[in-house]
């Protein structure tokens, strides 16, 4: 501590202008890579560490020529959709977000086939098939064509035939696919060991153009979205319009991220300035808790962009949380300095500096360390944004603690506070209320954290991690208005693929014609009997693909499910409602025409990889759905009651990816609060050298985090993306508390060996700072109630509810527990 002072006395104190100076140099080289601070919203940014399923989504989309690359707008107009202004009007809107530059294409009911014509045969349907655009149809027979059709009711119109959809498709150019894959190859070799020096930096230059690439593609679907807003406002006025789709979600999580990181992240600062300013009442302390506040985030800013490193969803709310750690650490530092203040009024302004500074180093260095622990559990998690949060928080208190005991003397050099007559006054604070309760009803605050305890666990146990997307925006909002609309009237939002891989060839079987068989399939259908051909088109590959599609069809969790099937029951309709014969299945391949290949085939069948695809769209309006036991049921019933084996059923898409996230929340939570107790308890051990202590300062903590966890289980609020985080926070925040008052209460235990004297000193000294601490942290969490993503708002108001229970408890329990084991001796 000698060796401490000194460095102040020598470096610091004497020299603030140059330390301010050198910072100001260290923040004008963070402010070069400000540009280069981005967000990300991506899938990417949402799956667990090396889960595959993310390759697995694009291997089958590449394989079944899919993709989620779309907007969808739904359209229900006022008036009849089936009319010639109706169709009319519905073709104008399509045209002008048809001619939009990065609009690759567009379906609707207007170009797609009718496949409604008295001529229309197997033979004929390459010329008789009739769409609105081309085509002179009267609209009740284009309505009549489109719902009696197995395609498109529930995907490109209600079932009532009131509301349309129109799918604008903004093709992914292929240059992303070829920076990712050349990316994904060099990272795998680099991981491997196997990458030369060479590869090493070429992997380097292809993630940056990767990255660059992404940037660009962003700002252009970004502005894209805005375009077609903008379109579909002049057609509001007649029509009921919503827009949905992965690119729409994803950039509208983009503004809600950016939302909160510069409207929240600048509302909590003025709260925590107002709080401030009413706390203590001179300008002084708030400019410097602003300041080394500001300096905090300006850095990890300047960093995040030197470093590439993207903010997600996750990690959004890292600013936030950074202004109100920062100003934590000034807080006990101008309640230290005002208490030095009022003990000796007449020491200088410098001295009574290097005291705060030389009493609150040990403690606040402890603190940041346990709260750095804290965040540094959240690397244990399955999940990367998670991963990142914690490796970002770790870092960013690491700064805070180096500018709040740098920064912070060298501006109160330069700008000593006065004294004012609060500080010099003997008036008694009222956290010494909390004191008083506590000596005289210490069995209450025994039996009430006995309660709460209980509680706890009570309410542990109906936690559970299912939830809605949809749950996570609120109803004003057009994501979850848009997302009722497709689920209730187009037949659901979620994307989930089956695919089923076929049985591999029998031993000894040629495969080479498709009808060498001692059934003749040009005369009578050859069943299960029949012989192994090397192709999907054979009776007994679709009869057990038919008892797939409609036992995906038949649960209560799907809305439209589309398949192989789905085409043969539209052939079907065009050959005179008969089904397709053994002979004209297997030439199915031939007698659809080209331009419906990509329609009524290849989404569905792969022949090259021998694989079928089944393509669901979850309803994710629907109160009991829980993803997990849906997919346990359906690879249950595949497995088990049609045979399939474990590696012929693959499940895919974006509900799977959600879905791995979600199921490991609960497995992380509890990784995360174990590893961060446990951690907490080593440095308690170290710090008061007393294992009563540690288990002593262990108990309000357990009881912060529990009442989080508890009371979302009583509330029914399920685990998400970012409430799993809070619970590790809590702790990592509230032991603060407990580190600060453990250290006072050693201290001034020395004075006169009187527990219920030193608790009353205790708490008017440092039990105020930690009352000021927790009422900012509070009032600024507050503001985040007003952001339009619910995760944060729940992320807010937990977050507050936390921090209050971790001061009461700090306030009550850890002094009544302190008293009644008596941890520093008999004392009086």
């Amino acid at each position: 501590m000698n060796r401490l002072r000194a460095l102040y006395d020598r470096l610091i104190f004497p020299h603030p202008f140059i330390i301010l100076a050198a910072f100001a140099l260290l923040l004008a080289l963070a402010a070069v890579k400000f540009g280069e601070f981005r967000l990300d919203a991506s899938a990417e940014s949402l799956v667990l560490e090396n889960d595959r399923s993310l390759e697995q989504y694009r291997q089958v989309n590449r394989r079944f020529t899919t993709s989620d690359d779309f907007l969808i707008v739904t359209y229900t107009p006022e008036d009849e959709l089936f009319s010639e202004e109706g169709l009319a009007r519905l073709g104008a809107l399509r045209d002008e977000l048809q001619g939009l530059e990065a609009v690759g294409s567009t379906n609707s009911i207007l170009n797609v086939p009718l496949l409604h014509s008295p001529d229309l045969t197997l033979d004929t349907v390459d010329s008789e098939i009739k769409t609105l655009d081309d085509h002179d149809v009267t609209p009740d027979t284009a309505r009549q064509a489109l719902l009696n059709n197995p395609l498109y009711p529930n995907l490109l119109i209600s079932e009532d035939g009131r509301t349309t959809a129109i799918q604008v498709n903004l093709p992914t150019p292929d240059r992303y696919f070829e920076l990712l894959r050349k990316r994904n190859d060099l990272r795998d070799k680099a991981d491997a060991g196997e990458a030369s020096e060479a590869e090493l930096a070429e992997l380097e230059r292809v993630k940056q153009d990767f990255i660059d690439f992404t940037e660009t593609l962003g700002v252009e679907r970004d502005a894209t979205i805005r375009t077609v807003r903008s379109i579909l406002d002049t057609y509001r006025d007649g029509a009921d319009i919503h827009l949905g789709g992965v690119p729409m979600i994803v950039a509208d999580m983009i503004r809600f991220i950016e939302n909160d990181l510069s409207t929240f992240g600048l509302g909590v600062l003025a709260f925590l300035l107002l709080t401030l300013a009413i706390i203590f009442r001179q300008w002084r302390w708030v400019l410097v808790p602003l300041l080394c506040c500001s300096f905090t985030v300006w850095l990890m800013v300047g960093f995040l962009g030197w470093a590439q490193w993207p903010v997600t969803v996750i990690s959004s709310n890292f600013i936030s949380l950074l202004l109100i750690m920062t100003l934590s650490l000034t807080i006990h530092l101008i309640v230290r300095y005002r208490e030095f203040q009022h003990d000796e009024p007449e020491a200088s302004a410098r001295d009574t500096l290097r005291n705060t500074v030389m009493a609150m180093i040990k403690p606040c260095f402890y603190m940041a360390i346990t709260t750095i622990v804290a965040f540094g559990s959240l690397t244990f998690s399955g999940i990367r944004p998670v991963i990142d949060f914690g490796w970002m928080m770790t870092l960013g208190l690491t700064v805070a603690f180096l500018i709040t005991f740098i920064v912070f003397p060298a501006l109160l050099t330069l700008l000593p506070p006065p004294l004012d007559s609060r500080v010099t006054s003997d008036r008694v604070p009222f956290t010494d209320a909390f004191a008083r309760f506590t000596e005289h009803f210490g069995k209450t605050v025994l039996v009430g954290s006995g309660l709460i305890a209980v509680l706890c666990v009570v309410g542990l146990n109906k936690l559970t991690v299912e939830n809605s997307f949809i749950d996570y925006f609120k109803s004003s909002t057009e994501i979850h208005q848009g997302m009722i609309t497709i689920d209730n009237r187009l037949g659901g939002t979620t994307p989930l693929d089956v695919v089923i891989t076929d049985d591999p060839p029998p031993e000894g079987a040629s495969g080479g014609d498709p009808f060498a068989s001692d059934c003749d399939p040009f005369v009578e259908d050859c069943g299960a009997g029949e012989e192994y051909r090397d192709t999907w088109y054979t009776y007994q590959k679709m009869e057990e693909l038919e008892a797939v599609h409609n036992y995906l069809d038949g649960l209560p969790e799907t809305g439209k499910v589309l398949s192989i099937n789905t085409t043969l029951d539209i052939l079907a309709q065009i050959n005179q409602g008969e089904p397709l014969d053994a002979l004209e299945l297997a030439f199915v391949p031939a007698a659809v025409p080209d331009d419906l290949q990509d329609t009524l085939l290849t989404p569905y069948i792969s022949e090259e990889h021998d694989q079928a695809r089944f393509s669901i769209r979850i309803l994710e309006t629907m109160p009991e759905l829980r993803r997990q036991e849906l997919l346990n049921r359906i690879h249950d019933h595949l497995t088990t009651e049609l045979g399939y084996s474990e590696d012929q059923v693959l499940f895919a898409g974006m509900t799977v990816m959600y879905n791995n996230m979600l199921q490991s929340l609960f497995d992380s939570q509890i990784k995360t609060i174990g590893v961060v107790f446990a951690a907490i308890m080593v440095m308690f051990l170290i710090l008061f050298r007393s294992l009563k202590l540690a288990l002593i300062g262990i108990a309000p903590n357990l009881i912060a985090a529990g009442s989080v966890l508890g009371l979302m289980g009583w509330l029914g609020i399920p685990l998400d993306m970012m409430t799993i985080t809070v619970a590790a926070i809590t702790v990592g925040i509230a032991v603060d508390d407990t580190i600060h008052y453990i250290h006072r209460f050693k201290t001034e235990f020395q004075k006169d060996g009187d527990y219920i004297a030193t608790m009353h000193r205790c708490h008017r000294s440092i039990g105020q700072a930690m009352f000021f601490t927790s009422l900012t942290i509070i009032s600024g969490f507050s503001i985040l109630v007003l952001s339009n993503f619910i995760p944060t708002i729940y992320f807010g108001l937990f977050t507050g509810f936390a921090m209050f229970m971790a001061l009461v408890g700090a306030l009550t329990l850890l002094p009544r527990l302190i008293v009644l084991v008596k941890p520093f001796g008999s004392g009086v």
